[in-house]
Parts: structure tokens; C-alpha cells; sequence
């Protein structure tokens, strides 16, 4: 019995000098008590605590955590009852203070935030409560931070996740948005027919436009083609008068070269002047001398007949 005993002393002994070592992991944080009294936070690392008289009063976890509570029922200013979740991330920032400060944070930041909530939604109506997520979201992680900060807790952010209002209002407000879509729609359709009409209108102006300036280009294509067919006929007549009063006046030098009398030169003048006439005018003014010469052709050939 006595080897026994020792045994089991030893053992005893190597447990409980055993049990005095600790290493506190990451991220985590031992509170001690000595005596009941608190005597210290451990962070990470290797300690020794005293047997018997000290001992690990909570390990707390300082990791952000996430805190999903559920719906709870709220009324808005118009008095409108609809039930709110809300998601709370929250970091415990003193341990000390996390240990000592409430009996239950979890329950109280429960309790917290849904009488938060409620307060916030009292002061809006059911359309702003719908519009204002950000500015609930915002209002409650304030009002959450100052009133966590006496329990070593740090709430970093608040999210609404769901807003479940009563059953006759999500009837009407799925009436409400399928009206407007209707209504979208129609104003989308009457803007498309509106674009369609201005450009075809605008693609008119356009081919009119084009069409007055391919008319008054071929018109004035026309009118130089015109003017270039008189101008060639001009210079084609200039050139034949031309041709005939040089082939006259070769006459007449060769009458004056055969030897003609006075007489018959003045005839051939007549008759080139009768010729550059080319039945065109109805007077021919002659001068006084060809006058009578011009008489006595005429008889002659009127015997002649």
C-alpha cells in the first residue's frame, strides 16, 4: 500500500504542476482570478499560474464575431407593424471589461439592438423604413458602439437583413411596382417611337436635301451644255459667213483680174450680200450707186424666167 500511495502522490503532484502551465493562443485572452479577485489578462503566450489559489476566470476570443439575431417586431411612425432581423459584427476590445461588465452580453446586445431598432423605425414611415437601410444601418452601429463601449465590446458594423412587412401591404406594394413597371415600359415604348419618327423624319430632310442639290446640279449640267451647243452653233455660222464673203471677195479679185467692167462688180456685190443674207432678214439696205444696178438684175432675171 505504501509504494501505491506514493504513486499516486506523484502523479498528483505532476498534475497539478502540470495544470499551472498555460499558453494562451492566438487571437485569444485569459482573465485571472486570484483569490476570486481579479489579478490579471493573459495574452498569447507561456504562463504559470499559482496552484490553488489562481485560475482562469473565461477565456475570451478576440476575433471579430458575428451576433445574427432574429426578427423582431417593430412599428413604423404611420403605424404600420413589420418584423426586422438584424446582423451585428462586433469585436470584444477589453476583456476585463467583457467579463465583469455585463452578466450576459450576448442577450444584452440582443436586448440592445432590438430596442434600438425599434426607437430608430418609430421616428419613420413604412416608405422611408423600405428607402433607408444605410441610415438604419448607420444610426444603430453608433448607438450600439456607445452603449457596448462599458462592456469591452466594439460593434463594428449593424446590417438589416430582412424587412418583412405584413402580408396586405406586400400585396399592395407588388401591385404598386408591377404598375410601374407597366408604366416604364410604356414611356420606354413611346420615347422608341418618338426616336423612330425623328430619325425617318430626319432621313427625309436628308434625301430631299440631296435630291434639290442632284436636281440643281443637273440643271445647271443642262444649262452649260446649252450654253456650250448655242456658242458652238454661233461660232459655226461666224465661220461660214466668213468662209462666204472670202470666197465672194476671191470672185470679185478674179472678175477685177479677168478685166470686168464696173458694172458687173457691182452685181457680184449684190449677190453677196444676198448670200449673207441666206433668206434670214426680210430688208436688205443697199447703197444709192447699187440701187439701180440692183433694179436692172432684177428684170433680167425676171426675162430670164
Amino acid at each position: 500500500m505504501g509504494p501505491l500511495l506514493i504513486i499516486v502522490f506523484v502523479v498528483v503532484v505532476l498534475w497539478i504542476v502540470v495544470s499551472c502551465f498555460k499558453i494562451v493562443p492566438q487571437a485569444q485572452a485569459y482573465v485571472m482570478e486570484r483569490l476570486g479577485a481579479y489579478q490579471g489578462t493573459w495574452s498569447v503566450g507561456f504562463h504559470i499560474k499559482w496552484p490553488f489559489i489562481d485560475k482562469v476566470a473565461r477565456r475570451v476570443n478576440l476575433k471579430e464575431q458575428v451576433a445574427d439575431f432574429p426578427p423582431q417586431p417593430v412599428i413604423t411612425k404611420d403605424n404600420v407593424t413589420m418584423r426586422i432581423d438584424t446582423v451585428v459584427f462586433y469585436q470584444i476590445t477589453d476583456p476585463k471589461l467583457f467579463t465583469y461588465g455585463v452578466e450576459s452580453p450576448m442577450m444584452a446586445i440582443e436586448n440592445l439592438t432590438a430596442t434600438t431598432l425599434r426607437n430608430i423605425i418609430g421616428d419613420l414611415e413604412l416608405d422611408q423604413t423600405l428607402t433607408s437601410r444605410e441610415t438604419i444601418n448607420t444610426k444603430m452601429r453608433a448607438a450600439l458602439d456607445i452603449a457596448t463601449d462599458p462592456w469591452g465590446i466594439k460593434v463594428n458594423r449593424v446590417e438589416l437583413k430582412n424587412i418583412i412587412p405584413p402580408a396586405e401591404i406586400q400585396n399592395a406594394m407588388e401591385k404598386q411596382m408591377k404598375a410601374e413597371r407597366e408604366r416604364r415600359e410604356a414611356v420606354t415604348r413611346a420615347e422608341g417611337e418618338k426616336k423612330a419618327s425623328i430619325l425617318s423624319a430626319e432621313g427625309e430632310k436628308e434625301s430631299a436635301i440631296l435630291r434639290a442639290q442632284a436636281d440643281k446640279e443637273s440643271a445647271i449640267l443642262r444649262a452649260e451644255a446649252e450654253k456650250e451647243k448655242m456658242i458652238r452653233e454661233a461660232e459655226g455660222q461666224a465661220e461660214a459667213i466668213l468662209k462666204v464673203q472670202k470666197a465672194n471677195a476671191d470672185g470679185i479679185r478674179m472678175l477685177k483680174e479677168a478685166g470686168a467692167d464696173e458694172a458687173v462688180l457691182k452685181i457680184k456685190s449684190l449677190e453677196a450680200f444676198e448670200k449673207v443674207a441666206d433668206g434670214k432678214a426680210n430688208t436688205i439696205l443697199l447703197p444709192s450707186e447699187l440701187q439701180g444696178i440692183a433694179s436692172v438684175a432684177a428684170a433680167i432675171k425676171e426675162t430670164a424666167k
